[in-house]
């Protein structure tokens, strides 16, 4: 597999363009997009994508190794399909509506300024991880470890604790009709 390390690449249409299934170290990613490409077997480690388009993306066995998105559109990904060793991922003002996390580990992981809608979080470890200002309009959680997590500052979220870990996570008092939703109470 061929290496390539420290490469800016911008601007560039990879739906019209070929692109190349290597491992990418420290390469920075700008207003790229890559809507609909296969990024199976591909590795990023250290690397960011900033204003970029990568709705509908393959992912089998991709390799994100300390990878930041930053205003970047992720539409309908399966992060599932993912190499899980030393993943590690973080966003910033992205839109991951319809993705899936499903039995990932992301620990310590940062969503910020982020549209989560009918993200699917079932089974996934979110210990510790940050949701700042994030809008969970029909997230989907289910087993999911939430342990020591802040959801403070989001919102829309629908969470059981019965049937997630959510122990010394931080809510804010506004969010706790998303925690006792299932009981159809009136809060005021």
């Amino acid at each position: 597999m061929e290496y390539i390390e420290n490469q800016k690449c911008e601007k560039v249409n990879f739906t019209e363009n070929q692109f190349k299934i290597a491992e990418y170290e420290s390469c920075k990613f700008v207003n790229c997009d890559f809507s609909r490409i296969n990024f199976g077997n591909a590795i990023f480690a250290d690397c960011e994508f900033n204003g970029c388009n990568l709705s509908s993306i393959g992912l089998r066995n991709t390799a994100f190794k300390n990878v930041k998105f930053i205003d970047c559109k992720l539409l309908g990904l399966h992060f599932e399909n993912c190499n899980t060793f030393l993943l590690e991922m973080n966003f910033t003002n992205c839109n991951l509506n319809l993705s899936t996390f499903y039995k990932l580990k992301l620990k310590k992981s940062k969503f910020i300024d982020c549209s989560l809608h009918e993200v699917d979080f079932s089974e996934t470890d979110l210990t510790a991880s940050l949701f700042d200002n994030c809008d969970f309009r029909n997230a989907i959680f289910g087993n999911t470890i939430l342990e020591k997590a802040d959801f403070r500052t989001s919102f829309n979220y629908i969470i059981d604790p019965e049937k997630n870990r959510i122990k010394k996570a931080l809510f804010s008092s506004v969010g706790l009709t998303g925690l006792l939703a299932k009981y159809d109470i009136v809060i005021q």
